[in-house]
């Protein structure tokens, strides 16, 4: 039995956390009047939107014995609709372009008892709106707010929050970076040469611990206050447009924190996945694509809790499925934002996603999406993205997936010993099945990131390897994605995943170094974040790296060597992870070389006057510009 007080309203609900069974109890106690209205989501609308029918979700003490009315031009309540909470009132509406901007009063009616009103607004579309998606042009930086820069020590702790303690010497605590931190280091990821930003989930997190990672959020429209604000957030969004770089949210369709104000008080009992005891996910992705999975394990796969303090939402709900896509929609028309990044997609009902999908595409055409797909082969990832290439039984729309089968081939090939060539292989093999895409230049690719090992300590602190690696990152096909700090050779193994969550050193008051700076890195620091500047600028303006075609080789004799090529230019990309120089030879690559007379090496600026044959240098990768 668990109390907890809520906009003026103690509710005492029955819960069993150990055995993952949330159960409806008797609302008692009441701390204020009956007379109010606790909240009504979406918290505003916009005129002039394709999605104009819309359903608001009203709470309040004993709301369902009231009848809404609403007297606006253009706006006519179509349907309310009582559940089981008698706190609860879905209420839809349609809102024709007729609507004018404005804030109107919805008005509760009782035989008997006063009105109930709340004023609720309809905003004007954000005209600077961009929603133009990431694609294979971008280069992303990831980042935790948390973890990156305090800009702001005002609000490291909020009054009132359960988790409200800031201790940069705990791992799994708060530490106080927040969004003002962020804009405070535009400057600096623009001049690397990123893109665009993907930030962990900024949505409010009031849970009563490790909430600084942002997935178990507790709010839908609000931003985390110990992060900032609505409005600091969408200020955020527009600084990176300004500067032609864009913004992608991190959404959680598949599970809210136990605290998310309709998980304390749940409108109905299927509102989340119930079961007798406490069950969690399987984490087995393979019986979702699996055309003999027990209907049981795929059960448990998609409907168990991914963990105690994250409840599974039921998507099959309608009510629910609407409540999650006018929320994401909301934030793409308020903030301006340009892409999401989806959380545990493959947990997600596919049916449902695949109607996510379609509602955003229909209001943002341009909008794109990329699913977190934690799996363990090519063909599995390739089942979540769409097109139904692979048999699916509906097609999620869903333009890429974070590629881990490229992680995984670029950390075994550089992580073996330095005189082994390694199983270099892998990485051709993975881009041999590209097939299984509709559009594998859609995919992210990264070589760690916030879940993982650092991959400059997985390949044991060799600066030369991965350099290699990074080079392979930024010139193959796919979206390049880098994690915060590996510019500047953060590292760590995750075990646990704080070890990879470290603060940007000169992000905070009072750091004694500053890794901002070039005077605040060691020698080694600004070698690879040069490196890193060069090829992602070279990139940024060059469109052979974003979207020219990919030819590969076999590898041979320890080299892999791919090219990327369009009507206007050539470029060859050797990688050689042994600890020997390799002899290349160039008729092998003719097909390509052809025309071309010489080279100049990208990174470095030196020229290779021909092309018969050249030195491949231990533990490198070479990105040479073809001549004629």
């Amino acid at each position: 039995m668990k109390s907890c007080f809520m906009n003026g309203i103690s509710i005492t609900i029955q819960r069993q956390v150990l055995t993952g069974l949330l159960l409806f109890s008797v609302t008692i106690g009441i701390a204020q009047s009956h007379d109010t209205i606790d909240r009504i989501e979406p918290v505003c609308w916009f005129t002039g939107m394709k999605m104009h029918a819309i359903q608001l979700i009203a709470h309040g003490k004993g709301l369902s014995a009231y009848t809404p009315a609403i007297d606006w031009k253009g706006v006519t309540v179509k349907a309310v609709h009582k559940v089981e909470n008698p706190d609860y009132l879905f209420i839809d509406l349609d809102i024709t372009p007729a609507a004018p901007a404005g804030v109107f009063p919805i008005v509760f009616s009782r035989k008997g008892k006063p009105d109930r009103k709340y004023s609720y607004e309809l905003k004007q579309r954000n005209k600077g709106v961009k929603a133009q998606g990431v694609t294979s042009k971008d280069f992303i930086y990831l980042l935790m707010p948390d973890r990156f820069c305090n800009g702001d020590t005002s609000n490291d702790t909020i009054a009132g929050m359960f988790d409200n303690v800031v201790d940069r010497n705990m791992l799994s605590a708060r530490h106080g970076g927040d969004l003002q931190g962020v804009m405070n280091r535009l400057d600096y990821l623009q001049d690397l040469g990123i893109t665009a930003l993907w930030m962990t989930p900024a949505l409010e997190n009031n849970e009563e611990a490790t909430s600084y990672h942002g997935y178990a959020n507790t709010e839908s429209y609000h931003i985390d206050r110990r992060y900032g604000s609505n409005e600091l957030f969408k200020a955020l969004t527009d600084s990176l447009h300004a500067r032609n770089m864009k913004m992608v949210m991190d959404v959680v369709p598949n599970h809210f924190g136990e605290k998310h104000w309709t998980v304390v008080d749940l409108p109905m009992k299927d509102w989340v996945h119930q079961w007798p005891v406490f069950t969690r996910s399987s984490f087995r992705d393979q019986v979702v694509p699996d055309p003999y999975a027990a209907a049981a394990d795929r059960k448990r796969m998609t409907d168990g809790w991914f963990d105690s303090h994250m409840p599974d939402m039921n998507q099959s709900n309608p009510y629910v499925q609407r409540y999650i896509i006018q929320s994401h929609i909301w934030w793409i028309e308020y903030a301006g934002i340009d892409a999401f990044r989806i959380d545990t997609y493959p947990y997600n009902d596919l049916s449902f996603m695949s109607k996510w999908r379609k509602a955003i595409l229909d209001e943002y055409p341009a909008f794109s999406c990329f699913g977190e797909a934690w799996v363990q082969s090519v063909a599995n990832q390739a089942y979540f993205t769409g097109g139904s290439k692979l048999g699916q039984p509906v097609d999620t729309h869903l333009e890429g997936v974070t590629d881990f089968q490229f992680q995984y081939a670029i950390k075994d090939i550089m992580s073996g010993s330095t005189d082994s060539a390694g199983d270099i292989n892998r990485l051709y093999n993975v881009l041999a099945s590209d097939f299984l895409y509709k559009n594998p230049y859609a995919n992210v690719l990264f070589l760690d990131n916030h879940d993982m090992s650092r991959y400059f300590s997985v390949i044991n602190e060799n600066v030369e390897r991965y350099k290699a690696a990074l080079a392979v990152l930024l010139t193959t096909r796919g979206i390049p994605q880098l994690y915060y700090g590996a510019e500047v050779l953060m590292k760590n193994l995750s075990n646990p995943d704080g070890l990879v969550r470290e603060d940007f050193k000169g992000g905070w008051p009072g750091d004694q170094v500053n890794k901002f700076t070039a005077a605040g890195r060691t020698a080694h620091e600004n070698e690879v974040f040069d490196y890193i500047r060069v090829l992602a600028n070279y990139r940024k303006n060059n469109k052979v790296l974003q979207d020219g075609r990919l030819m590969q080789y076999i590898p041979g004799d320890g080299a892999y060597v791919y090219f990327r090529y369009d009507n206007a230019k050539t470029v060859m990309i050797a990688l050689n992870n042994s600890s020997k120089e390799i002899k290349l030879d160039g008729e092998r690559f003719s097909e390509r070389i052809r025309g071309f007379s010489s080279a100049v090496n990208v990174v470095t600026g030196s020229r290779i006057k021909e092309l018969k044959t050249f030195s491949l240098p231990a533990n490198t990768t070479l990105v040479l510009e073809l001549l004629q």
